[in-house]
């Protein structure tokens, strides 16, 4: 899930594509040969990449300032030793640990009761309301009209210490809100005042929403994965740490698409940074398989995994530099599993491949059997879609990593929506970067039922649909890079209406509506690239209200923050109460605004 095209790139790893490029440079030129694997590496006995990305991001620069890598790392100044230092440690903030604990923090709730009954009481759990990913959400667990939309006003406001990247979507449990960062931290948080109960400390930075359930015989707990590969089970009451589990060793590994709990399992999709890494003409490129993992939810004990890719990569050749290149690989799985309860199966939407040829399962939505992970079918709506970063489209000029047939990067990074149309007839629409939508009968083994380019003469159609769409009961709701949002009809794919929507005036630059939305019944909910959060009609696409995030905030907590870029989760919605995550740089060049507030907003 790399994109070429500005602000769209691979998912919220680095700061830009150039800077991870520039950070495995200095990986390689510095680091590569004791902590690469090869004749060098073993001599010098040193921990390898896998081995390094289990350090925190904190031990790793301690080594290099004043630990046993400090005469290694004289060539390197502070910030590129924190860079590499935060890049190997899974994203998290250097110093996160002392800035960022709950018990620093003068808005402790007065009080810490028992969450009691978790499904009672309006909620938003996890990525979606349930297991379809409509990403709808009652009008009475909503509480919140269409005529109430232009009065909503900011509750309050809540900073997120050390953070530059609030990209992990806010939780609504129980009259709680779980929210988390690239801090590494996870909070929760009274949802009316925004008091603080407890912070939890990751291992790497966190980019997944929260999910809470009960386990069988236990406490409500907290789901969650972090950008090394780890799952955690944490105590939703009091933040302990229940169980943590690496569900992937590959050093690559990114958790980004939300678990997903289903009846005592939960269901863990599995992606990488490695076509990121793969530019660097010295790394084997590439050897990562896109998975989803099922674990018991009361051991973290794994039930089964299923690879999108059977076939283990191998050595193909070695490139002019004796670098050995690897295949097949790719089709990484950045979205939140869909569950079917009708036919017990679990649907997922694939990037695209690494290597050259693409593998089937790339590009594609994939069915599961929720008991066993067996593969039930698969369909691909993109062939030959191999790509990685740094490949020009002049053969001549590409690197020897290049894929020999370069794709146009038009993967899936959206979860599919299961909906259930008036005849009983049942959809999974899923938009496309290519900006396609597409209708998959998930009764007919995939069978594609309709799609629908979301092109026109205000949107041209290259990577528009990044991070997903929803639906209520007429039609799907997408947002597009070029800026606005476009409603297709259910049945057919049709056009209801598309909205154009310009960027703030003074951020002219930051068109485009990528992150996720979100819906209630007459309402959608947008965040753009310039931050402003806006509710739209859904029966026009009329903007009703708006308003503008990037802006210096008072918080309850007395953290300084200011929110940012919106284009990864969306907004949510429960109790009468808006909550939205504000500050996502993004990969592109300059591209996004960082920030590190979480908004509350309500009916005044």
């Amino acid at each position: 899930m790399s994109i070429r095209l500005l602000g769209l790139l691979p998912l919220c790893l680095f700061a830009s594509i150039a800077s991870a490029q520039r950070t495995d440079a200095m990986f390689e030129q510095n680091c590569a040969s004791c902590h690469e694997s090869g004749p060098a590496a073993k001599a010098a006995k040193a921990p390898d990449r896998a081995a390094l990305g289990k350090l925190t991001s904190d031990a790793i620069y301690a080594s290099m300032v004043t630990g046993s890598m400090k005469a290694r790392a004289q060539s390197l100044n502070d910030v590129q030793m924190r860079r590499l230092a935060e890049y190997l440690g899974g994203m998290r903030k250097i110093g996160a640990a002392e800035s960022g604990d709950a018990s620093r923090m003068p808005n402790h709730c007065p009080a810490n009761p028992a969450l009691g009954d978790i499904t009672s009481g309006p909620s938003w759990n996890g990525w979606s309301t349930d297991s379809s990913n409509a990403r709808f959400q009652s009008a009475a667990n909503a509480g919140i009209s269409p005529a109430d939309a232009p009065k909503l006003k900011l509750k309050w406001s809540f900073g997120l210490p050390n953070a530059t990247h609030v990209y992990a979507q806010p939780s609504v449990v129980a009259g709680r809100v779980f929210v988390a960062s690239d801090s590494g931290y996870v909070y929760s948080l009274d949802a009316k005042t925004g008091c603080v109960y407890w912070s939890y400390l990751a291992d790497g930075a966190v980019r997944t929403a929260i999910t809470v359930a009960q386990p069988k015989g236990g406490e409500p707990a907290a789901f969650f994965g972090d950008l090394k590969g780890n799952v955690y089970a944490v105590n939703a009451h009091t933040g302990a740490k229940l169980w943590q589990v690496q569900v992937e060793d590959h050093p690559l590994t990114r958790l980004t698409g939300a678990p997903k709990l289903y009846e005592n399992r939960l269901y863990v999709p599995v992606a990488s940074a490695e076509e990121g890494t793969a530019a660097e003409p010295h790394y084997p490129c590439c050897s990562f398989r896109g998975s989803v993992v099922a674990l018991d939810t009361a051991t973290g004990k794994q039930v089964w995994k299923t690879y999108m890719i059977p076939d283990k990569p191998k050595v193909v050749k070695k490139s002019s530099n004796g670098t050995e290149l690897w295949g097949p690989s790719g089709s990484g799985v950045w979205d939140s599993p869909t569950i079917d309860p009708k036919r017990k199966a679990l649907y997922v939407a694939t990037g695209d491949a690494y290597t050259s040829p693409a593998a089937k399962s790339s590009d594609a939505i994939v069915a599961l059997d929720l008991a066993t992970g067996k593969l039930l079918w698969q369909v691909q709506d993109l062939t030959g879609d191999a790509w990685i970063v740094g490949c020009p489209e002049d053969p001549a000029k590409r690197p020897e990593n290049c894929p020999a047939d370069v794709g146009p990067d038009h993967d899936f990074g959206a979860s599919p929506i299961l909906k259930e149309l008036p005849n009983g007839k049942r959809l999974l629409i899923v938009g496309q970067k290519s900006g396609m939508v597409w209708a998959h009968d998930p009764d007919n083994k995939g069978a594609v039922v309709w799609k629908a380019p979301t092109a026109s003469e205000l949107a041209p159609a290259t990577g528009q649909i990044v991070w997903g769409g929803a639906a209520d009961d007429r039609a799907a709701y997408f947002g597009l890079h070029t800026g606005g949002i476009v409603a297709l009809q259910l049945d057919n794919g049709e056009r209801r209406w598309f909205t154009k929507l310009d960027p703030a005036p003074a951020l002219s630059r930051l068109a485009g509506q990528d992150g996720a939305l979100s819906t209630i019944p007459g309402i959608v909910f947008s965040g753009g690239w310039d931050g402003v959060l806006r509710v739209l009609s859904t029966d026009n696409g009329r903007v009703l209200w708006e308003h503008n995030t990037v802006q210096d905030y008072k918080t309850v907590n007395g953290v300084p923050a200011k929110g940012g870029s919106m284009v990864s989760a969306g907004p949510t919605v429960a109790g009468g109460m808006v909550f939205a995550a504000s500050g996502y740089p993004g990969l592109g060049a300059g591209t996004g605004l960082p920030g590190n507030v979480l908004l509350a907003f309500g009916v005044e």
